[in-house]
């Protein structure tokens, strides 16, 4: 599955966003963002760039899955239908673009509301990185 677009398929990109969460909690990218800018890990200074006004510094699949974990790559792209390695190239470059669009001045903003508007940010952004 290339596309996340339609009802269906949003409701597929909100269970997949689930799959990022701690525990058993819903998608939640204040909490995502509070864990990629861990003191000492190495995103946090790319993080901070994605939440300013400037250049998105790029990351690794690698780095993204020690940040996050490996697993929770894996279960994103099982609820997307995709293979492991695809779902952490697409999130390499969907995350960053994510957290840029809803922040402004290095923090982020309330504008998009509910996992709703994540989702359908996130179908968006995915359709353009495919």
């Amino acid at each position: 599955m290339d596309h996340i677009e339609g009802a269906n398929n949003s409701n597929r990109a909100a269970a997949a966003l689930d799959r990022l969460a701690d525990g058993n909690k819903a998608f939640d990218l204040g909490d995502l963002v509070s864990r990629l800018q861990a003191p000492g890990g190495e995103l946090a200074g790319k993080t901070k760039s994605w939440l300013g006004d400037g250049k998105n510094e790029s990351i690794s699949v690698a780095q993204l899955e020690k940040a996050i974990g490996a697993h929770k790559t894996a279960a994103f792209a099982l609820a997307l239908g995709i293979d492991r390695e695809r779902a952490g190239d697409k999130l390499t470059r969907i995350l960053p673009e994510l957290i840029d669009k809803s922040s402004q001045g290095g923090e982020l903003l309330n504008k998009i509301g509910s996992k709703r508007g994540f989702t359908g940010l996130a179908s968006r952004l995915w359709r353009k990185s495919a």
